[in-house]
């Protein structure tokens, strides 16, 4: 275009005889003599520019008319426009609206993250209007971060416009509810997350909390929690936590009742003294079946041994084998099914394990494909994704689906997706739902040795589409998602070589690959608020931590040397500061993990944990040592360890 604008302008100079500005029949007469007969080469001559081209008909033709004729467009931005700040509301849609104005504009093209959004045909970015505006239907926090605008052929005149989406405030309090005896302390916690960051008050009884403060009654980790040291009868009461920011407001009540021990009962103990129950407990996979363990004394609360028959039927937990000396469970995998049920995966037997959490009775068995080794639970379609091998050379793997995963009795089948050909060595990522998001539309499957990544609708359990990671000779090994932004993170092994390469970042929004993230390698995980990324790169004895802001941008990575050849990590809130998590580590040759703490970067060791079961004892994945946690408030960690007499270490972290 600047280059028509260039020829253009030399045209009418040299049509413009006489420099008056206007070009006139006379003058075109002396350009056609000049240049001889047009109609050798064309069916147009100058003088079909004055009788299709001059606007006002005044006989004569300006500049402006030439640049209409010959498709030159003058265009403008005001320099305050060049960048632009757009905050929506969670949920609502959007119009970003381009700021180049001009006449006869030519198609307005959006981009985001240099990708061309008219051409996509996105469900949730489909209408570009007649004015050139964006529209974005729904907004999640996915969809924050910039979006630029240009005309169709003047890409060197943009307008940025910055999208922010807020979301109100999301808490849970601990306990909901507590005994206390005289004289002893109480603690009353509140988490919240929003967006911006939410601000907490706490009223006791209606009555704002700051105006009873005192050494006795503090608050702690910013404000987060109510310390009650030497509590007295007057403390008794409902405190309610609020929190606030730009986009609402949300609160919850945690009770306290101070009273003496001869009032207090076993219910009042377990659940409101230790804020305990039956979810609250470990689920402990065993050669010689489930133990149950109370995680403040560590104490077996029940013990599912491998001949016990499941609720009215006649399988047993774990039926012997031909050929085995004794009965003896194989497990695998298991995960928790909104706090009602355990799933539980045995390879050796084709099926999975389903546990209640009420009773802490194994109830049922579903059959699946040969050696389940992986299971994923998806929150938002509540469903049980089982990766399976099947075989124990991994020839023939399958992903398949139990839907209704947990219904008052679970009696579905597993469903075989139609893609189910996830080949060996490959695997597959649900982006994890969260307090600010509760629902998760899409997840991704990648295969061994193939350079893509392949989108898939959780609901319909079809293939959206399939990204290629040819052009940046990436294999994907790992994912992790983060919503902020709707990052997708990919752990890469470099096509050619086989190597370790750096970490791709990807747009979920639009599918495509944004570049490189940084140097980074490794295997990468995401804090569940999203705010933080944690690449393991065991190769080069490295953690390396990148913050994610508001705006969904990856910041630069610190780094963490180790030779602790990390096996899993987990996170857990702080217990100090309000809105941070910390990150541990658990070690798949020593007997030591690491603790991190997000925010700051400071570090401990945590030493002793007894040595971890050996890789070649765990064939069902490279984390031969699991880290488990205990949930948003709870204060303790497990992690399996070699022993004759304990095969699990628990410890706390508070």
């Amino acid at each position: 275009m600047a280059l028509r604008r260039m020829l253009v302008d030399q045209m009418f100079k040299r049509f413009d005889v006489d420099g008056s500005g206007l070009v006139d029949s006379t003058e075109l007469s002396l350009i056609v003599k000049q240049q001889g007969p047009f109609k050798d080469f064309s069916d147009c001559t100058p003088f079909d520019l004055l009788k299709f081209d001059d606007g006002n008909a005044d006989k004569h033709l300006s500049k402006e008319e030439f640049y209409v004729a010959f498709e030159v467009f003058q265009l403008s931005l005001a320099s305050e426009l060049k960048f632009s700040v757009t905050t929506a509301m969670v949920g609502q849609s959007v119009v970003l609206t381009c700021g180049i104005t001009g006449t006869r504009r030519p198609p307005i093209v959006w981009k985001r993250n240099n990708q061309v959004l008219n051409t996509l045909d996105l469900e949730d970015i489909n209408d570009f209007g007649d004015d050139g505006s964006l529209y974005i239907t729904k907004v999640t926090t996915t969809h924050m971060g910039n979006y630029s605008c240009h005309a169709e052929g003047y890409q060197h005149l943009s307008q940025t416009h910055l999208l922010r989406v807020n979301v109100p405030p999301v808490i849970r309090v601990h306990p909901e509810s507590q005994a206390r005896e005289p004289g002893v302390t109480a603690s009353l916690r509140c988490h919240a997350e929003g967006i911006p960051a939410p601000k907490l008050t706490w009223l006791k009884n209606g009555v704002d909390i700051t105006t009873q403060l005192s050494k006795q009654l503090t608050l702690q980790a910013n404000g987060s929690e109510v310390h009650i040291s030497n509590v007295r009868y007057e403390d008794t009461g409902a405190y309610t936590c609020i929190a606030k920011n730009e986009a609402g407001v949300d609160e919850d009540i945690s009770s306290l009742f101070v009273e003496d021990s001869a009032r207090k009962t076993l219910a009042n103990i377990l659940w409101r003294e230790e804020g305990l129950g039956v979810s609250n407990m470990f689920y402990v996979f065993y050669e010689d079946g489930v133990k149950v363990i109370q995680p403040v004394q560590c104490e077996i609360q029940r013990h599912i041994r491998p001949s016990e028959r499941l609720l009215g039927l006649q399988q047993e937990v774990c039926p012997k084998s031909a050929g085995d000396a004794e009965q003896k469970c194989v497990w695998a995998s298991a995960v928790n099914v909104k706090d009602k049920y355990i799933y539980a995966s045995q390879p050796t037997l084709g099926r999975v394990l389903i546990v209640d959490i009420q009773s802490q009775k194994a109830v049922q068995t579903v059959s699946t494909d040969p050696f389940p080794v992986k299971l994923l639970y998806d929150k938002s379609h509540d469903q049980v994704w089982v990766l399976s091998w099947g075989d124990a050379q991994k020839t023939t793997p399958t992903l398949q689906v139990i839907s209704q995963a947990s219904g008052a009795v679970p009696t579905t089948r597993c469903t075989r997706s139609p893609w189910a050909a996830a080949r060996q060595g490959g695997g597959l990522l649900h982006p994890a739902s969260t307090l600010l998001v509760d629902h998760v539309r899409f997840g991704y499957v990648f295969h061994k040795n193939e350079p893509a990544l392949h989108k898939v609708d959780l609901e319909t359990m079809s293939t959206v589409r399939s990204v290629s990671l040819r052009p940046h000779g990436c294999v994907p090994t790992s994912l992790a998602h983060t919503h902020l932004g709707g990052l997708l993170v990919v752990g890469c092994r470099q096509a050619a070589t086989g190597a370790a390469g750096p970490q791709l970042l990807l747009d979920s929004v639009t599918d495509s690959v944004i570049g490189p993230n940084r140097d980074v390698t490794g295997t990468p995980y995401a804090s569940p608020d999203g705010r933080y990324l944690v690449a393991v790169d065991d190769a080069g004895g490295l953690l390396r931590v990148q913050p994610v802001s508001e705006r969904g941008e990856v910041g630069e990575p610190y780094d963490i040397h180790t030779n602790l050849h990390v096996s899993d990590l987990a996170f857990q809130p702080s217990f100090t500061a309000a809105r941070q998590y910390h990150a541990f580590a658990s070690s798949g040759r020593q007997t030591d993990a690491l603790y991190v703490e997000l925010a700051t970067g400071n570090l401990r060791m945590i030493e002793s944990l007894r040595e971890p079961t050996g890789a070649a004892d765990w064939p069902w994945s490279g984390r031969n040592r699991v880290m488990a946690g205990s949930g948003l408030f709870g204060q303790y960690l497990m992690t399996p360890a070699r022993g004759p007499s304990s095969s699990w270490t628990a410890g706390s972290t508070s």
